[in-house]
């Protein structure tokens, strides 16, 4: 659903046909009233938000968005007057995603969406790691089993990882032993089973999730 915010009634029926037309649904709002009205309701996927508003500004808009949690991941698209570059700075540098400048055709609107719909979706993609309970957060190199911290070394994360990665694919301890110690390790042979161990110990019960396939090695459990 894409939201299009703009006083100007002409242009905003031609955006909305124009969005409609090429496969997306379609809101119009003459202001920010009637859009925060909305939002109380539903959620868009992407707002087309002039500037030059009666009451509040886009800007004025742009900002209230980026401040609230329930808003802040909107993606925006700015529309702003020809000449105006400050108003263009200001949209990107207050958290706009893209700018349109008036008067813009239909097709570089259409372009501009996809864009952002497609990058903003890259942004957002959960660098999460999750099975049987076990979670790894990727960005915050954190490890929650069951919705408790679990603080584990190094290499232990190392081997939760790569094995959250790939589940239901066995790893034989020599693959493992390359993988998260590297080609050239001369250590002791059984130093991967001694980190699956201490590994499970410390996921507790989840721990169980880290199977072990006789005779080749480890792999997780997809059912669990």
């Amino acid at each position: 659903m894409i939201w299009c915010v703009e006083d100007d009634a002409s242009i905003r029926d031609i955006e909305l046909y124009t969005l409609n037309q090429t496969g997306f649904t379609s809101k119009g709002f003459a202001d920010g009233a009637s859009m925060w009205r909305e939002l109380l309701k539903e959620k868009p996927d992407l707002i087309i938000l002039d500037i030059m508003l009666p009451g509040e500004d886009g800007v004025v808009i742009l900002k209230k968005l980026r401040a609230s949690p329930k808003t802040r991941t909107i993606p925006i698209i700015m529309a702003t007057a020809k000449g105006m570059e400050y108003d263009k700075v200001q949209s990107l540098d207050l958290g706009a995603d893209d700018y349109l400048v008036k008067p813009f055709g239909m097709m570089e609107m259409i372009s501009r969406v996809k864009a952002v719909i497609r990058r903003c979706g890259e942004n957002n993609v959960s660098h999460l790691l999750q099975a049987g309970g076990v979670t790894i957060n990727l960005d915050e190199h954190v490890v929650l089993a069951g919705g408790e911290r679990v603080v584990l070394t190094f290499k232990e994360y190392e081997l939760l990882k790569l094995l959250l990665s790939n589940p239901g694919i066995a790893f034989t301890r020599d693959q493992l032993t390359c993988k998260v110690w590297g080609t050239g390790y001369l250590g002791e042979s059984r130093t991967v089973d001694m980190h699956i161990r201490t590994l499970r110990q410390k996921l507790g019960s989840y721990g169980s999730i880290i199977e072990t396939i006789r005779g080749v090695g480890y792999r997780l459990e997809v059912n669990s």
